[in-house]
């Protein structure tokens, strides 16, 4: 089978779907890879590079397109693959790539249209067998060290404390909000810089992992015996329960240093945990960051993409964080990619297997129907256009 690799050029977008160094275990499988001249430039992966391993290069993306049975992307599979393009994919054609299929089902509709077969990464299920293709906490691990970086170099003090000639400086106090993979990348990260860390999730089960990282676990007297799903995630709540939780961290926000939220719910609205007012009680130069920011931010006053400044304190809404270190986003990226494939063409060929749980928990689209069920309701439930 003809696999597909695309240069990405939605936004910023810097990383690539596939590197060069599983090449060789898509040969091996009877695939030929096909990409697209430059495509890895951004990420640090020359053409050379992929010509070496044996991966075929084209002129261009429509080339890439009209030749590939099955296209890996990185951005969203329901985008052109450049502007002024249609929508790029043909009937029969197998895509795999991160939809966001729970928070933009029209885009998922549209691809349905096109008689593509497409698989979404995003809801690879939580199980030990595809723990080897899941993107987002490959790349939830990439954007908890980001975030730190991203608040030692704003802060105006230092993360470490120092003992000098001219006096001891006092370790930054850092508070992590959401000890899922990103949250505990952040922990890790924020300790290896000598920062004293407090954790805090809304899932008690995660105590022992939070302190095996060096980091005290912050207990509210909440009752949370509902608050994880069967995948390990942590469920909504009811906005009673966020008020009095926000009641409750005030005085730790209020005593850090740096804050970096992390609770995102796929497909719904981020919930506010951190308030106007608890940002104000924070010492001028704190520093917090938003990694909801793209579900429109754990924080009052988080802006996507933007730096904001309140009562003294920075707030940071970065976004797409893994593209600011493309080459080992697309390395952990492209490993998950190139697994995947193996599962859906082992030996050079699709193979639709329906009984496997990660196929048919990630297919989402399939002979111009919108196939998977929790996806089908969504877009049935969209307003109908014109």
């Amino acid at each position: 089978m003809n696999v597909g690799v695309v240069n990405e050029s939605a936004g910023r977008e810097r990383r690539v779907a596939l590197v060069p160094a599983v090449i060789p275990a898509l040969k091996k499988a009877g695939h030929e890879v096909l990409v697209e001249t430059g495509a890895g430039l951004a990420a640090g992966y020359p053409d050379s590079a992929y010509g070496e391993k044996g991966a075929t290069l084209l002129a261009n993306a429509a080339e890439v397109l009209g030749a590939a049975q099955l296209i890996a992307r990185v951005g969203a599979g329901a985008v052109p693959a450049s502007p002024g393009d249609s929508h790029p994919y043909r009937a029969g054609q197998v895509v795999v790539a991160p939809l966001d299929p729970l928070s933009e089902p029209g885009a998922v509709a549209d691809l349905a249209r096109t008689g593509a077969t497409a698989f979404a990464l995003e809801l690879v299920p939580r199980i030990t067998r595809a723990q080897a293709m899941d993107i987002l906490s490959s790349m939830a691990t990439i954007s908890g060290y980001k975030a730190v970086l991203l608040a030692a170099s704003e802060l105006p003090r230092l993360f470490p404390m120092m003992m000098t000639a001219a006096g001891t400086i006092a370790p930054a106090k850092v508070f992590v909000v959401g000890a899922g993979v990103a949250g505990l990348q952040a922990i890790s990260t924020a300790r290896r810089l000598g920062a004293v860390v407090d954790g805090y999730d809304v899932r008690p089960a995660v105590k022992e992992q939070v302190e095996s990282l060096g980091a005290r676990f912050v207990e509210l007297p909440l009752e949370t015996g509902q608050a994880e799903d069967k995948g390990g995630y942590a469920k909504a709540q009811d906005e009673e329960f966020y008020r009095r939780q926000r009641e409750m961290m005030s005085r730790v926000v209020a005593g850090s240093d740096v804050v970096i939220t992390t609770a995102a719910i796929p497909g719904r609205q981020a919930p506010i945990l951190v308030t106007e007012e608890m940002i104000r009680g924070m010492a001028p130069g704190s520093v917090v960051v938003d990694l909801a920011a793209e579900r429109g931010g754990n924080c009052e006053g988080t802006q996507p993409g933007e730096r904001v400044e309140l009562g003294g304190v920075t707030i940071l809404g970065p976004v797409n964080l893994p593209a600011t270190i493309p080459h080992h986003a697309s390395q952990l990226f492209a490993r998950n990619m190139a697994n995947f494939i193996t599962l859906l063409a082992p030996a050079g060929e699709l193979v639709l297997n329906l009984d496997d749980e990660i196929l048919r928990e990630t297919l989402v689209t399939r002979g111009g129907e919108v196939v998977h069920h929790r996806i089908r309701e969504l877009v049935q439930s969209l307003p109908a256009s014109g």
